[in-house]
């Protein structure tokens, strides 16, 4: 599985948050080790991540372009309706003899010309209207999937640095619980003054830590802050649980929104060929008017009807270019339809092996963790007893955390891996 930076920098051990390492009670040999990470639980202020997406579609700009191919779409389908082909015209002349002989002879003509559907052309073009405003459906469910897998990430990169920061809170207090016993022994003549220098060593290094990870976990926030508009913290145990993984039966690449979306441009593109075979030539005009004519002076008026047709012709030059730009269309959105299919196959059982791999992985790291913080724990009691010197006990205590840290982070990689599979397999929150 692809590791993504600040994943791997996180170092969330969850279990440490409450007190030091070699306080932690250990696990019973058959007690289970691995479940579903916890990494960010319910809070007063916390949001699921479908009410997160909910609000951030209403802040993101494709969501308007959403708005605007989908109104565009009803517009075409509206004017598919009228009763002619293109907007009518209204069409007036005048002509008289005044520059010429000047006998007082003129003409006003006026009428309306209207545009006919050929045989056909009307149907096809409802039915490409119709796919138009199925695709432009299809395109809003990817513009928000897409959205989906930022907020994912947002939101574990958030959650991750929120227990990140506990973990640093916990160490930070252990140490000082070990300073203040360590200051005690030297008191006491115990312990030498380089024991009480190297506790308060690590002390500061541990507010060092604390620091550094309170300013990644608020430029977190601000992230999800402005992605979102919320302020609450994601509620990662919810969205676990009510977004399962379905079974492969029903997760098949062809229900994922960039496979529908494929699959409408696709039907899109082949009936805009069949409106341009329909569509060999310019809509025809039908021109009904009235004709008023003086034929010079003294003479009376003359009216008439005029009734017109006429009919373009359609040659190869107007119609073979268009015929080839939409085989060409067509033939492009059959093979990304095809391209698409394998990649989303090929990235379905990717991320299925992620997952499987990190749920062995985390298996692992539990017990190394176990192990070595059942060590600490020996040596801590060692060293209450005056058998085990400080820099033993110290050194215990970074590998105990590094073992507790890699869990932590295999963790976290569950938990996302779960959360790139749901993506990859097309499911919103």
């Amino acid at each position: 599985m692809k590791c993504f930076p600040w994943l791997c920098a996180c170092a969330i051990a969850g279990s440490l948050a409450s007190g030091p390492v070699w306080a932690q009670p250990l696990a019973s040999p058959g007690s289970p080790q691995v479940a579903l990470p916890s990494i960010a639980g319910p809070s007063a202020g916390s949001v699921t991540l479908r009410a997160a997406l909910d609000s951030a579609w209403q802040r993101a700009v494709v969501a308007r372009e959403s708005d605007g191919q989908r109104r565009l779409a009803e517009a075409d389908r509206s004017a598919v309706s009228s009763l002619w082909a293109a907007p009518p015209s209204l069409e007036l002349s005048h002509r008289n003899d005044r520059l010429q002989r000047n006998t007082g002879q003129r003409e006003i003509e006026f009428g309306v010309t209207v545009s006919l559907w050929l045989p056909g052309q009307r149907a096809a073009q409802s039915s490409t209207a119709d796919a138009t405003a199925a695709r432009a459906l299809a395109a809003e469910q990817v513009a928000r999937l897409r959205l989906a897998g930022e907020l994912r990430e947002a939101a574990w990169q958030l959650a991750a640095l929120q227990a990140e920061a506990a973990q640093g809170d916990g160490q930070a207090q252990a140490l000082v619980q070990l300073g203040d016993d360590v200051e005690r022994r030297v008191r006491a003549g115990d312990l030498a003054r380089v024991d009480a220098l190297v506790a308060r060593a690590e002390q500061l290094a541990a507010s060092a830590l604390q620091s550094d990870v309170r300013q990644r976990l608020q430029a977190a926030r601000a992230r999800w802050t402005l992605l979102t508009g919320l302020t609450g913290a994601p509620d990662l145990t919810t969205a676990t649980i009510a977004d399962g993984v379905p079974s492969t039966a029903q997760s098949t690449a062809a229900a994922h929104p960039e496979q529908q979306l494929a699959s409408l441009s696709t039907e899109l593109a082949r009936r805009r060929l069949d409106q341009t075979r329909l569509s060999r030539r310019d809509a025809p005009e039908l021109t009904v008017g009235l004709l008023h004519e003086v034929p010079g002076r003294a003479q009376s008026a003359q009216g008439s009807l005029v009734v017109g047709l006429r009919l373009p012709f359609g040659t190869d030059g107007r119609n073979r270019p268009l015929e080839a730009a939409a085989l060409a269309e067509l033939d492009v959105a059959q093979t990304q339809e095809q391209r698409l299919r394998e990649r989303l196959d090929s990235d379905i059982g990717a991320a299925r092996d992620a997952q499987r791999s990190a749920q062995a992985q985390l298996e692992a790291e539990t017990a190394r963790a176990r192990l070595l913080r059942e060590r600490a724990t020996l040596i801590d009691k060692s060293f209450r007893a005056g058998e085990s010197p400080l820099p033993d006990l110290l050194r215990a205590l970074a590998v105990a955390a590094q073992a507790d840290g890699a869990a932590a982070r295999q963790n976290a990689a569950l938990g996302f891996a779960r959360a790139h599979l749901q993506q990859t397999l097309g499911l919103l929150p």
